[in-house]
């Protein structure tokens, strides 16, 4: 037996362990915490990265403000909500050419220049001025127009531009403009240009129209040609192409153009041609202010409806979702869900075809969902994956009496491969052919994203984009400021930034219907209501103001329908009424 002393010094021995162990597994546990931030090498898509991390891209350091999983259409500059620069290597970048140099006026001993903005990673702080492989002056980065004086009468020139920025790169030259300056009397040039011909429209859409036509001749040259939008010059060009911008959807517009030379003689104008503009906001018609939700083609936490159980206040509603046909690359699959069916008393496609009529005998639009959280669709290769996407979404259409698709995809995009792939879709859907998007918060950070490309090249067959402002982190909004979700600012701040690259009759707010719908930035619906009228009338707002009023705003969606239903359907019920009372 050991003595009470012997006892007494094991046990102290045991606590010193127990004490040691303790210090062990109280350290193991902030490892974590005392880690140092990770150099994680060149920025890569689908990493997941922690708060404090570097990455480079671009030859520059970045390090992460909030820990996410980057995806593509994410990179660093794209969404300084997630990333900050750290350290920028020296710019050696040179900015694109100045473009359209062009001469706006013509005298007996100066010419006026004009040119098209160049564009540049950093910026453009000045442009010089060369006549011929002279410099003859500079102006600052943000004036575009020079007016060149001394010159003699009735002599030829030789102008070009470059762009310069802050390190010193200087870009390539702009295309060389050839002027004659006018004469003092005696040869003075009179006679003016033969009119262009062959002017016609290339493209058309909701805003903008596009335009060609066969050179003008001169006996001396042509410098330039103005563009008219019916009696009034829209703008001057010293090529045979224009595109006319900021036109009103749906409407027609009459063109024609006139040739000028150096000395101010000007054509007879062309020809006319008439352009009408495409509808606003897509194809089919919808209320100028809608509500959008999804109907779950599957079972969780929420409540299992039939389509025909849909409250009328929804106008457009989105089968959520089609499947992926892993026997044929890019192509889908949609049925009724089997668990689904049997839980609605063995709900068919036939009763869901015949509530899709019903639906669309009320006025509503329904239409199918591809991606969602975990779905996503395989066009990572051109063929044969777009005809089997093509094919097998209009035989989904064609079966079921949709009126077109949603983009909720979440996973990446080949931008490109879809863009062709929705085009043709709609070309054999025809003009009734609705497209809405959902991108998540970030997509909409920044102008260059994956989502805002997708919508650049489909602007014209948009119905609208309605932002997932949910599970969201601290995003920024115009003011760049970080807003956190779940409030009225958080709403209206990054929606006025999304403002300056997508057009207002094409953007919504997209919201959980409860809060057991998401994981994060539920609002109350009454919330969604006074987002809109702040974004719309500049009333019922927050802490933040809009830059501007907004009476085209599209509206509202929400996922989802299904969750609505187990408040009663009290979204729909408090936010369509007013949507309803917007201007």
């Amino acid at each position: 037996m050991r003595t009470s002393s012997g006892v007494i010094r094991t046990l102290q021995r045991q606590k010193k362990w127990i004490s040691l162990l303790l210090t062990i597994v109280l350290c193991l546990g902030l490892l974590p915490a005392m880690a140092i931030a990770a150099d994680r090498g060149e920025w890569a898509p689908y990493v997941s990265y922690a708060v404090n991390d570097t990455a480079n891209y671009g030859g520059k350091t970045y390090q992460v403000i909030q820990p996410h999983t980057s995806l593509p259409g994410w990179e660093p500059p794209n969404v300084p909500a997630l990333w900050k620069l750290t350290q920028s290597a020296p710019d050696t970048q040179a900015p694109t050419a100045p473009s359209n140099l062009r001469s706006t006026n013509v005298t007996s001993s100066s010419v006026a220049l004009a040119w098209d903005a160049s564009t540049d990673n950093v910026g453009v702080s000045q442009y010089v001025i060369y006549q011929g492989a002279s410099q003859v002056g500079t102006v600052t980065g943000s004036t575009l127009s020079y007016n060149a004086t001394g010159l003699a009468a009735s002599t030829a020139y030789a102008f070009t531009v470059k762009a310069k920025d802050a390190a010193g790169n200087l870009s390539p030259a702009s295309n060389t403009l050839n002027v004659a300056t006018s004469g003092t009397g005696g040869g003075t040039d009179t006679q003016a240009p033969t009119a262009p011909t062959n002017l016609a429209v290339t493209g058309v859409t909701k805003t903008s129209v596009s335009l060609t036509w066969t050179a003008s001749t001169d006996n001396v040259g042509v410098t330039g040609y103005d563009v008219y939008l019916g009696s009034a010059v829209n703008q001057s060009v010293t090529g045979t192409t224009a595109t006319v911008t900021g036109l009103t959807a749906g409407t027609s517009y009459i063109f024609k153009v006139t040739a000028k030379d150096a000395a101010g003689n000007v054509s007879a104008a062309s020809s006319s041609v008439a352009a009408t503009t495409s509808p606003a906001g897509g194809g089919g018609s919808v209320p100028k202010h809608t509500l959008t939700g999804y109907w779950h083609n599957f079972i969780n936490g929420s409540a299992n409806i039939k389509l025909s159980e849909v409250p009328s206040e929804y106008d457009i509603i989105a089968l959520s979702f089609a499947d992926m046909d892993l026997t044929k690359p890019g192509g889908v699959t949609f049925n009724v869900d089997g668990p689904l069916s049997t839980a609605l008393g063995g709900y068919s496609n036939a009763d869901l075809i015949n509530d899709i009529q019903a639906k669309q005998a009320q006025g509503k639009k329904v239409i199918i969902s591809i991606g969602g959280e975990k779905g996503n669709i395989n066009l990572n290769s051109a063929s044969p994956n777009i005809d089997n996407f093509v094919n097998s979404m209009y035989g989904i259409i064609t079966q079921f009496g949709l009126d077109g698709v949603d983009i909720d995809l979440e996973n990446g995009m080949n931008v490109a491969n879809l863009t062709t792939a929705i085009r043709q879709l709609q070309q054999k859907v025809g003009s009734s052919f609705i497209l809405t998007m959902a991108p998540q918060t970030i997509d909409m950070q920044n102008a260059n994203t994956t989502y805002m490309q997708l919508y650049r090249n489909l602007k014209d067959l948009t119905t609208v984009i309605n932002v997932q402002y949910y599970n969201s982190g601290c995003m920024l909004g115009r003011d760049g400021k970080c807003y956190s979700q779940g409030t009225i600012d958080f709403l209206t701040a990054l929606t006025d930034l999304t403002m300056q690259w997508v057009e207002p009759s094409q953007l919504g707010l997209g919201l959980p219907a409860v809060s057991s719908a998401a994981g994060g930035g539920y609002v109350q619906p009454s919330v969604v209501g006074n987002a809109l009228k702040c974004l719309t009338t500049g009333e019922s707002c927050g802490t933040y103001k809009p830059v501007a009023k907004y009476p085209d705003f599209r509206g509202a969606m929400t996922w989802s329908i299904n969750w609505d239903k187990t408040s009663n359907y009290n979204f729909a019920k408090t936010v369509k009424p007013v949507l309803n009372t917007l201007p």
